[in-house]
């Protein structure tokens, strides 16, 4: 398996640090607010690489996913909804935790809270002091002094005067404490009415880098394989993730991924710009198994263009596939699941997880099966079933798996006498020659999101998108 390495910036064979496992870090959210579909990409697209390094090479992954609990924004966001920090955190952690399973994720093996880990942070700045690498000033921070690393900015290859003043500091006399303008804060002093916890050089509250060095280290040991995040995140966070650490004297992360944002109209999808899209809202016009799909469909190095019309288009072609399913296991009598995939879509995703190719394959198997199912060669309907079935679980998009598989379970039998009667009322009328009357029943099934299909052996249904 080959994979990118935003570090090096080329793909090399992905080799795991202790055989049949492999450990990941992927940052997670800062619960401020309700999440949006750019927040959730980035867990879908390492939820692909999780599965397939499970059902594709058999390993073990240990996931980890942070949380940021406590941050100025949270502070800020709290006043203004007029509760306290660690109730909005709480509220917003469980809005993130729901939209992340009503997608299908694989809950991370380990979901630390940064206020949960304020010891080992204690215990890592104390680390790098005495390594000469960090200093407190007497005001209550700690600082990194980014010059004194024999190497800072491996990931974005800036250079060090190049760079602004770390935005960590609200004004000058803050400043006038660090050794270099550049030197970024590890610890914050107490302000009045924030939250905050006691040091041996004064009470505050973490920087943000801090906090994953400190939990990444806790969890997964000094070295692990795998980093992820999205592409922001590569300057300041994870830059400054790997200068703490390295000067801490640990491996750290031995390959770093990042994922492409979701724009929007060419922009990046951000609650600042004002076009960001909350999950829950997305989730009143298409189904959670659809917007997962959609999410998938790019690469996840690639940027993914939202609008609508993408997205219902995007819907209609996964309610193909369902309709493949429901067909073929109709005149199957059964289902059917492969043990593994076909090798064309193997190669895809061991290729730096290319989704593209790898849906292709998808598609194309499809077809075939679309054709067997026009043939009625059962043997070749049951083949095209299992591998379909097989890839979309790789995608975390089974419709008989996850949280999806008994959505409606409990009223499908209801739904489908009551459409049998609907048909049989426009069977009738087509019989007698009323098509004004059959077609009305046709398009008040359609805007019900009922879509009638008619062949030589009678009218069959299925579900469709739902009417705006």
């Amino acid at each position: 398996m080959r994979l990118y390495d935003t570090a090096t910036r080329q793909e090399s064979d992905f080799q795991p640090l202790i055989a049949g496992e492999v450990s990941i870090y992927l940052c997670g959210a800062t619960v401020q607010s309700s999440p949006h579909i750019g927040h959730i990409r980035s867990a879908i697209n390492f939820d692909l690489l999780r599965r397939w390094l499970e059902r594709g090479h058999g390993y073990k992954v240990t996931f980890v996913r942070n949380v940021t609990d406590i941050d100025d924004k949270i502070l800020h966001n709290a006043v203004h909804e007029e509760m306290p920090w660690w109730a909005l955190a709480m509220k917003y952690e469980r809005e993130f935790n729901a939209a992340y399973a009503s997608l299908n994720c694989i809950p991370p093996t380990y979901e630390p809270r940064a206020t949960g880990h304020i010891t080992q942070m204690i215990e890592l700045m104390s680390l790098l002091i005495e390594r000469g690498h960090a200093y407190a000033p007497g005001n209550g921070d700690v600082y990194l002094e980014v010059r004194s690393l024999s190497e800072y900015l491996t990931l974005s290859g800036q250079k060090i005067d190049d760079l602004q003043s770390a935005a960590d500091s609200d004004n000058a006399d803050e400043i006038q404490y660090k050794k270099d303008p550049r030197d970024f804060a590890l610890w914050k002093a107490a302000k009045p009415g924030d939250p905050s916890w006691p040091t041996p050089w004064g009470p505050g509250r973490p920087g943000w880098h801090l906090e994953c060095s400190a939990m990444a280290h806790q969890y997964l040991g000094e070295t692990f394989d795998i980093h992820c995040g999205g592409l922001d995140l590569i300057f300041p966070h994870h830059e400054n993730e790997i200068a703490q650490s390295s000067a801490a004297g640990y491996g750290f992360a031995k390959r770093w991924l990042h994922n492409a944002w979701v724009t929007t109209s060419g922009e990046k999808m951000s609650k600042s710009l004002g076009n960001s899209l909350k999950v829950h809202e997305i989730l009143t016009t298409v189904r959670p198994i659809e917007l997962r799909w959609y999410l998938n469909s790019a690469h996840y190095r690639s940027m993914l263009e939202y609008s609508p019309d993408y997205l219902a288009e995007s819907a209609i072609g996964f309610q193909r596939i369902e309709n493949f399913i429901a067909r073929a296991e109709e005149i199957l009598g059964e289902s059917a699941i492969s043990a593994d995939v076909p090798q064309a879509f193997r190669a895809a995703l061991d290729n730096d997880l290319a989704a593209p190719q790898a849906l292709a394959v998808l598609a194309d198997v499809v077809r075939e099966g679309n054709t067997a199912l026009t043939a009625g060669d059962k043997n070749a309907i049951r083949a095209s079933l299992s591998d379909v079935r097989a890839m979309l679980e790789v995608f975390g998009c089974d419709p008989h798996t996850g949280p999806w598989a008994n959505s409606s379970s409990d009223l499908t039998g209801v739904v489908d006498e009551l459409v049998k009667v609907v048909l049989e009322q426009r069977n009738a009328a087509r019989a007698r020659k009323d098509w004004a009357a059959a077609d009305a029943i046709r398009d008040g099934l359609a805007a019900a999101g009922i879509a009638v299909e008619d062949s030589s052996s009678g009218s069959r249904w299925t579900i469709q998108k739902r009417a705006q």
